[in-house]
């Protein structure tokens, strides 16, 4: 391989690490062992031995597509010595400057060869993918709003329960005795036609519960929203917030517009951005709504970080009742879609034993998983 060509992928593989991509030794390597078999004169090839070779994560995408289109485009922006008008004099020649990988790849083009178009996705690339991706207490305002209207349009299919009661069926093993011999009355008694029944099948009730306390400030408005797109999609949905007290918002989160919907939750609360007593909030759900909104398998998703300032014992107790009298307790947290997270803080170290599935909820992409989550559940 010519010397020129390999120093200059070498400062090309330097670039990219050095705006945030690990890129190894062996990457390199394999990046200079494929341009020596593909045609180095044609960009798309060069491009996608690039990518495929260079480029680890998904959101890496659009700083290396920016990168790598600065490169190639740099072969065709004249070079200052070429606006000259008359020859210089050796001792007013300036250095030679170093040279890009693309340039010396797109200087082995002939005039005569077809110019290959490639449309620059460096300003229009995986927006919607880094949305995804972005953690909420991140978000501009602007991004914001988008996130509200993505989780307007989510749906929530979540597992539904086979009850005791029986209902009519056009086919299947059970036969509907009842309905046959009232059918059996057309023909003279006899019985010509088979009548059948199944299980009635029933969404779960589902209760959310979420910490608007100030530890979760960056988050409280967001949940709401989130609350709001549940209740839209299921009819048996019963909503809390707490932070010093419990406050049961869920005739608020039934008015048709989303906004107006959460201010007015938002209006109801009195302790919003306050302190934390989880332990003393779900005492008064356990003790005051406990049997009225958790039966026939209802589902509990408690939203918040897990700081408590009360008592750790009474959220011990309080737990285990609630986890006893639900068909699932699933937590969200979060704070706990970051890698280095662990559940060290009093209040959510006390609670996790008594949880059946302890998820993330920073970004849209979690929201995503939870969806798939509680539609799986049994």
């Amino acid at each position: 391989m010519n010397s020129h060509l390999f120093n200059n992928v070498l400062l090309f593989t330097r670039t990219l690490h050095a705006a945030g991509l690990n890129i190894t030794p062996t990457q390199t390597t394999d990046f200079l062992d494929a341009l020596t078999l593909i045609d180095i004169r044609n960009r798309n090839q060069v491009y996608h031995a690039a990518r495929s070779l260079l480029v680890n994560r998904r959101e890496q995408m659009r700083l290396f597509e920016t990168i790598f289109n600065f490169f190639w485009r740099k072969a065709n922006v004249a070079s200052p010595l070429a606006k000259q008008k008359t020859p210089l004099a050796p001792r007013h020649k300036r250095p030679k400057q170093h040279q890009y990988a693309a340039m010396l790849m797109a200087r082995a083009i002939g005039k005569t060869d077809q110019e290959i178009e490639m449309v620059d996705k460096a300003e229009t690339y995986s927006d919607a993918d880094m949305l995804q991706q972005k953690e909420f207490a991140q978000m501009t305002g602007e991004e914001l709003d988008q996130v509200k209207r993505l989780i307007q349009q989510m749906t929530w299919d979540i597992s539904k329960r086979i009850t005791r009661r029986r209902v009519q069926a056009k086919s299947g093993h059970q036969l509907d005795l009842r309905n046959g011999m009232r059918s059996a009355t057309k023909y003279g008694g006899v019985p010509l036609e088979l009548a059948y029944q199944k299980r009635k099948i029933k969404e779960r009730p589902i209760v959310l519960l979420a910490d608007i306390s100030g530890s979760m400030e960056k988050y409280s408005r967001l949940m709401l929203q989130f609350f709001y797109s549940v209740a839209q999609s299921h009819k048996n949905v019963e909503s809390f917030v707490f932070g010093t007290r419990l406050t049961r918002i869920t005739g608020d989160l039934k008015l048709k517009n989303i906004d107006r919907a959460v201010d007015q939750a938002a209006r109801e609360v009195r302790d919003w951005n306050g302190g934390t007593r989880i332990g003393e909030s779900f005492a008064t759900f356990n003790r005051e709504w406990a049997r009225r909104v958790i039966r026939r398998g209802a589902i509990v998703i408690v939203v918040s970080d897990g700081w408590e300032r009360g008592d750790s014992g009474l959220l011990v107790r309080e737990m285990r009742y609630l986890q006893h009298r639900c068909h699932r307790l699933v937590w969200l947290n979060p704070l706990s879609g970051r890698q280095t997270y662990e559940a060290k803080v009093e209040g959510m170290a006390a609670a996790l034993p008594y949880v059946d599935d302890f998820l993330p909820i920073h970004n849209l992409q979690s929201l995503k998983e939870l969806a798939k989550h509680l539609e799986k559940l049994k």
